[in-house]
C-alpha cells in the first residue's frame, strides 16, 4: 500500500511533507514506528528497516521539523533566531551519520540495508545538498493557501504552482471550474 506522496523532488522535502496543513489542521502522517517503517520503504531508502521504536520516530520527526524550519529561514543571516540555528545544528549533526549500505548481487539485484541512523544520514545529507546547491533557488511552497508542502520546481518554465496535481492542483482546477459554472448560471 503506497500511502505517502513523494512529489517534492527531494527526499528531505518529502519527509517535511509528512506533516500536512501546518497552518491549520496539522495532519501527522508519521504517527507510529510502523508509519515510519512504511515511509522509509516507500522512499526507497531501505529494503527492510531495522528495529524502529518510539525513539526512532521522535528522531525522524525532529529532523523533519529541522529541515522545514531551515528551508524557511535559509540562508541564515546574523539576525537568524535560535530556532533556525538549532535546526542547522540538527541537520548538520544528522548529516554526519552513515548512509544506507547499497549492494548489488551478480544478477544486478540491489539491496539497501541500515537502520534509523542511516535514514537520518541520507535525509540530512539531501537537505545539506539542497541548501548548499543551485536547486535551492527553485524551492517553492504549494500555492494552495492551506497546503504547506515544499517542492523543488524543476519544470522547464519554472512556473510549477502546486505540490502535486493529484492533490492541490486538481482541487484548484475543480474550484475554478465550479466558480466559472456559477458565474455563467447567474
Amino acid at each position: 500500500m503506497d500511502d505517502f506522496v513523494f512529489v517534492s523532488g527531494r527526499l528531505c522535502l518529502d519527509l517535511a511533507g509528512t506533516l500536512l496543513w501546518r497552518r491549520s489542521r496539522r495532519i501527522e502522517l508519521l504517527r507510529s514506528p510502523d508509519d515510519l517503517r512504511r515511509w522509509i520503504h516507500q522512499a526507497g531508502l531501505l529494503d527492510t528497516p531495522g528495529r524502529l521504536d518510539a525513539r526512532a520516530l521522535t528522531r525522524m520527526c525532529r529532523l523533519r521539523e529541522a529541515v522545514y524550519t531551515l528551508v524557511g529561514a535559509w540562508p541564515l543571516t546574523a539576525a537568524a533566531d535560535s530556532e533556525a540555528r538549532e535546526a542547522l545544528a540538527e541537520v548538520n549533526e544528522a548529516a554526519r551519520l552513515p548512509l544506507p549500505r547499497l549492494q548489488l548481487d551478480e544478477d544486478g539485484h540491489l539491496t539497501r540495508t541500515g537502520g534509523v541512523d542511516e535514514v537520518l544520514g541520507a535525509v540530512a545529507r539531501d537537505a545539506v545538498d539542497l541548501l548548499g546547491g543551485a536547486d535551492f533557488a527553485r524551492v517553492r511552497e504549494c500555492l494552495n493557501e492551506e497546503c504547506t508542502r515544499l517542492f523543488v520546481d524543476l519544470s522547464r518554465s519554472a512556473n510549477r504552482r502546486w505540490c502535486g496535481m493529484a492533490e492541490c492542483g486538481n482541487r484548484h482546477k475543480v474550484a475554478n471550474y465550479r466558480k466559472r459554472r456559477q458565474q455563467a448560471a447567474h
